[in-house]
């Protein structure tokens, strides 16, 4: 979902950061996170919302998602007495400037933005310019079918939850071929690699910082630096050099045997989809594996379509939703957040034919009715269940990663 537009966008919001927690004066804004009293009643909470609209920003390129909030979250919150307004982004960061900009003239509790669908580098910046707000999402009442201890929703790509973001999906990212064509699937990254090597033309990634790019550079650093013991979750420059080396050498020396011969990547996913789909390259990838199985059924994806098993599995994430500490309608975002936990919701969101997105919640806290919701796939599904997907998930490296993987593949592979 992200473009190259977002890494310039990303260091102006950066900078915001940066004047941010330098503003001087201990009740400055953006100077400490803003924290929510726990001992506050929800039924506080609830009532306070009442009559609310909440400024929900989120990616626009999903339709599934869009369709998902619109038709069935929105009218269970205005079922609650809340009303959802749904603002479409391009890029997560654009929510993320908005908070920042609105944050520096001033804005403290009136802010345009209530509620952001958001994970690793957005909420990372946000974090430390201190414009979250923070103690909310542990008191929720719906958090009580959550595995406490599930790290996945205790830390955003290394930075600690600390109650700031509600956990709202997991994903996990796959890698998906013809099987008509590729008959011998490789098992690992390097074996991946090779492959390419042998079969000019059919395998590419999009350019990163393209969201699914940048995934594929992480899961081949992993791979080819040996596995996730391999690779310190915590970026440190003179720890990573070699093993950013070993990987620009791979993938340069691959380069050459990509589509076009490796002068030019698809510029995101969708770019990627359209050429799997049209039979120019062999395989696609992708962070919602749901996408998959949908793509196969409506006749886009070859019906030959299946997930890729590697050695060692794959990355593994949540999505969360955050509250700005300035938000207009602190308190309806808070009661369509729980909204967004409930089982039901959960079920409504995991069905393969609404939006197909894994639940956050432990399955064994739910009733049995809604457990066979959660857990319900297809019997045509081409995509395993997410229990075997996420067997082997690899931690998300820390935030940290993200930006200077990007600028070395520009750097050292793009322009090599």
């Amino acid at each position: 979902m992200t473009t190259v537009r977002r890494r310039t966008t990303l260091l102006l919001v950066a900078g915001a950061a940066l004047s941010l927690t330098a503003c001087a004066g201990a009740t400055a804004v953006g100077t400490a996170p803003t924290t929510t009293d726990p001992a506050t009643s929800w039924s506080i909470v609830t009532a306070a919302a009442q009559g609310q609209t909440v400024n929900l920003w989120m990616y626009g390129g999903d339709d599934r998602g869009n369709a998902y909030v619109d038709k069935i979250l929105a009218p269970a919150a205005a079922a609650q007495g809340v009303t959802i307004h749904r603002v479409p982004v391009a890029d997560t960061v654009d929510a993320l400037n908005r908070v920042i900009s609105e944050t520096q003239a001033g804005r403290t509790d009136d802010g345009s933005v209530d509620l952001v669908w958001v994970n690793g580098e957005n909420f990372r910046t946000g974090e430390q310019a201190h414009v979250w707000k923070c103690g909310w999402a542990t008191r929720l009442p719906n958090t009580s079918y959550l595995d406490n201890q599930d790290p996945l929703l205790l830390n955003d790509f290394g930075t600690p939850v600390n109650g700031c973001e509600a956990p709202w999906h997991k994903a996990q990212f796959v890698i998906a071929y013809d099987s008509a064509k590729v008959t011998a699937p490789p098992a690992s990254i390097p074996e991946l690699l090779t492959w390419a090597a042998a079969h000019p033309g059919r395998f590419t990634y999009p350019q990163p910082p393209d969201f699914t790019g940048s995934a594929f550079l992480r899961q081949s650093l992993y791979g080819i630096s040996g596995g996730v013991s391999a690779v310190p979750s915590t970026y440190d420059a003179a720890t990573a050099q070699p093993l950013e080396e070993k990987l620009w050498a791979r993938l340069k020396a691959v380069a050459p045997s990509l589509w076009r011969s490796g002068q030019t990547y698809p510029r995101d996913l969708t770019a990627l989809d359209r050429l799997y789909a049209d039979g120019q390259v062999w395989f696609t990838m992708t962070y919602g594996p749901a996408t998959v199985d949908a793509r196969v059924k409506d006749g886009t994806f070859p019906a030959t379509t299946r997930i890729l098993a590697l050695d060692g599995g794959t990355l593994g994430n949540a999505s969360f939703l955050a509250i700005p500490a300035n938000a207009a309608h602190a308190a309806a975002a808070e009661v369509v957040a729980n909204l967004a936990l409930s089982p039901e919701q959960q079920a409504a969101k995991a069905d393969p034919t609404t939006w197909g997105q894994y639940t956050v919640l432990d399955i064994a806290k739910v009733s049995p009715p809604l457990r066979s919701r959660l857990e319900a796939r297809s019997a045509d599904s081409v995509v395993p269940p997410f229990s075997t997907l996420a067997a082997q998930s690899n931690p998300e490296l820390s935030a940290g990663w993200v930006t200077p993987l990007e600028q070395g593949w520009r750097r050292s592979v793009l322009g090599g």
